[in-house]
């Protein structure tokens, strides 16, 4: 009797699980839906295959939040609550408008100097060719808000139809604050305005933070230095403060989850001691990828996984099937080929940085990868699904 060859490899399921609330057993949900989900659907746990928990319920469990308030005593404390510049915050509802009416709330006036023509994600504020039929320099123009309205109008985003100008305006007048725009790619300009200032971009901080120093600002902060410690019984995130958070109300936002590595080292023990297989376990947030048709980066958290079990260091170490089909092995055919091929991947180094026959495979790290395959599989909205079960990922073509 021939043998049985496995013809399926990697394998992404969502798993339902109840609604998660502050102070849950979150462990104890996580495994129990897993083995659920299992039981019901007729598959077994393998070794290596990855359990991975969104951020968002993470933080829940934790009851990691802040208020509006607490992040205006926060910012008023560390900003001096006069005339504070918000450099490159990104265009988002969710992501960015609460903590900006903790900014504004703790702050006189407020001074925001947007980068055009997209912020740091990708969302657009004007579009590349109303940019080019302007004539303006991006890299070194900085225009008002009067030039910048006489130039572009009264834009408004391609998915939401909002005008995040007018908003963000709006919001701060709300606060009892003034507001002032900017519109300049060079962190220098908002210097000419204020020497205080909170840069709010997120994976280009810490350079930002560097160029305002060196140009001479009196106070720099960045979204990680605030509610980098609790204020007034608030949460927290000592890492990343308020970068990754998200609205939960109008007036209270959550926060990334934090010191999670006890969670998902629980996870893989209550696994193993149900099933007797070693899975790896991660908490994931937004996945690393961006939208050809909006044009938007998905990472607006500071990091794809924040916590996650040794297993998922690294990156792949794979080789590239179509080149050694193409080049080493193309006088072959059939079961010669598939033999040869095989033959190469038993028999690959442990590190192939560097190797012909790795190039063309994806040089990211591992957690980048899985975390961007889980929050494509979990999504965003009402699938119910914060957990999701990976397998098979670590397969290869000689896997049965």
């Amino acid at each position: 009797m021939s043998k049985q060859h496995r013809n399926v490899g990697t394998v992404s399921r969502g798993i339902r699980c109840p609604i998660i609330r502050e102070g849950d057993d979150l462990a104890a949900i996580v495994s129990d839906s897993v083995l659920a989900a299992a039981e019901s659907e007729g598959f077994s746990l393998r070794d290596r295959d990855v359990v991975a928990v969104t951020e968002s319920v993470v933080a829940r469990a934790q009851g990691n939040y802040a208020t509006v308030d607490q992040i205006a005593s926060d910012v008023r404390a560390k900003l001096g609550g006069e005339t504070v510049g918000v450099l490159f915050p990104i265009l988002s509802r969710n992501r960015f408008a609460i903590c900006l009416r903790g900014i504004a709330r703790g702050s006189r006036k407020v001074v925001i100097q947007l980068s055009y023509p997209s912020d740091e994600v990708g969302n657009a504020l004007i579009s590349p060719d109303k940019l080019d039929e302007s004539g303006v320099n991006p890299y070194s123009d900085v225009l008002d808000l009067n030039r910048y309205r006489e130039l572009f109008g009264y834009e408004k985003h391609e998915f939401t139809g909002v005008d995040y100008v007018e908003y963000y305006g709006d919001l701060v007048r709300e606060e009892g604050a003034e507001v002032e725009f900017l519109f300049a790619n060079q962190p220098r300009a908002i210097l000419a305005k204020t020497d205080c200032v909170l840069n709010c971009d997120i994976h280009t901080r810490k350079r930002t933070k560097r160029i305002l120093k060196e140009a001479g600002a009196t106070i720099v902060c960045s979204l990680d230095d605030i509610l980098n410690s609790p204020v007034d019984g608030s949460g927290c995130n000592e890492l990343y403060g308020l970068l990754g958070s998200n609205k939960s109300t109008e007036e209270k936002v959550k926060l990334f989850p934090r010191a999670a590595m006890p969670l998902v080292l629980d996870i893989q023990k209550k696994l193993f001691d149900a099933t007797g297989r070693h899975v790896e376990v991660m908490v994931y947030g937004d996945g690393a990828f961006k939208d050809p048709q909006g044009k938007i980066w998905e990472l607006a958290d500071p990091v794809v996984s924040p916590f996650f079990t040794d297993g998922l260091r690294g990156t792949p170490n794979e080789l590239k099937l179509k080149y050694l089909a193409d080049n080493d092995y193309k006088h072959l055919e059939g079961e010669a080929l598939k033999e040869a091929i095989s033959a190469s991947i038993r028999a690959k180094d442990r590190d192939l940085k560097g190797s012909m026959a790795s190039q063309g495979t994806t040089p990211r790290q591992l957690t980048d990868l899985i975390g961007s395959l889980c929050d494509l599989t979990s999504g965003s909205g009402d699938k119910g699904t914060p957990v999701v079960l990976v397998q098979g990922y670590f397969d290869n073509y000689t896997n049965d």
